[in-house]
């Protein structure tokens, strides 16, 4: 091809708008297809008719596997399903899941920078933890343009910081800006072809539901000392990766941050489980305490007595790291930052 006909865009928390915005911006003889996967709720139905009534002059529709890719057309990922792209058609992958979501926009940005190299234009928009900055750097790495979604303009700053701060992005502009620039990208003509890293390739595979087991995991990374989120095997730090990431042996795959969060999650439960553990048992005991007073054993009831304070002593410590492990507050001001 004679100029960056690939363009593919990730979002999640408040990527909504600016995504209206870019589309509607884009002229209605783009001579790129487009390729959309938002971290939003898997049976969100509105969205397919949102992005239709934002890009009217350009034809929408929901990816499927198999499908021709076509220039001037906007693709957008389905619930369950990773976005995948190969050479001239669409793949809907049944991987395992990236940052607990699937579609993810990491293997939309690899499967593209894979397949298409210096002809792809990738684009992060507003959202929260870091999802996108692993597939952006591998569409960098393969020759292709980085766009991201200025941080002062996102209503969820955190994945276009994110990016901005691993990686030398090509542009960060505000929304209503990187429609008009998109238009200008897509007529010039692409680098030079770089070679894919094999790294890169076997995510896609990953991603597209290809067998990953320890043998596959361990060409990528090296155990570590923890456990994956959702199966619970154990997580492997994938070598030299912006931002630091793990996978397990069957392929769940996350950025630090988010295995952050879900221990975070974990850690609340387990302190709330044993509180109740506690509690219950000082409740017990001291009802020994009274039972043993009551039948005349004097010493067994101060003995239990004694055992009841310790516990709720006990119970008292583990209340006070449950309300210092809650996230703070959010300050007041944000009431207005909700997704559309």
């Amino acid at each position: 091809m004679s100029n960056r006909d690939i363009i593919v865009i990730g979002g999640s928390s408040g990527a909504t708008a600016p995504l209206k915005t870019i589309l509607g911006a884009l002229p209605p003889d783009l001579p790129a297809a487009v390729f959309i996967v938002l971290h939003i709720p898997a049976r969100s139905l509105g969205l397919l008719a949102t992005v239709t009534s934002a890009a009217a002059h350009l034809p929408v529709q929901a990816a499927a596997e198999g499908m021709t890719i076509r220039p001037g057309n906007i693709y957008l990922g389905v619930p369950d399903h990773h976005l995948i792209l190969t050479e001239g058609r669409i793949r809907l992958g049944r991987g395992p899941r990236e940052n607990m979501a699937r579609p993810s926009i990491d293997p939309l940005f690899r499967s593209a920078a894979a397949a298409y190299g210096s002809r792809v234009i990738g684009v992060l928009l507003s959202g929260l933890l870091n999802d996108g900055t692993s597939g952006l750097e591998a569409i960098k790495r393969c020759g292709g343009l980085t766009l991201v979604q200025d941080p002062a303009d996102a209503i969820a700053d955190e994945m276009p910081r994110s990016a901005l701060a691993a990686l030398e992005v090509d542009l960060s502009l505000p929304a209503a800006r990187l429609g008009d620039i998109l238009s200008e990208l897509v007529r010039d003509p692409p680098g030079p072809r770089l070679p894919v890293p094999p790294e890169i390739r076997l995510e896609v595979d990953i991603a597209a539901g290809e067998r990953v087991d320890s043998d596959v995991t361990r060409r990528l990374a090296d155990p570590a000392a923890l456990s994956c989120p959702q199966c619970g095997g154990v997580l492997s730090t994938m070598r030299n990766a912006k931002p630091l990431r793990f996978r397990c042996q069957v392929g769940h795959a996350y950025t630090a941050e988010v295995v952050a969060k879900e221990q975070e999650n974990a850690v609340d439960e387990a302190l709330r489980v044993a509180l109740r553990i506690v509690e219950e048992r000082a409740e017990l005991v001291r009802r020994m305490a009274e039972d043993g007073r009551n039948a005349g054993r004097r010493a067994i009831g101060e003995m239990y007595e004694e055992r009841a304070a310790e516990y709720r002593r006990y119970a008292d410590t583990i209340r006070k790291a449950v309300l210092l492990s809650l996230p703070s507050p959010e300050p007041a001001g944000n009431e207005g930052a909700q997704e559309e």
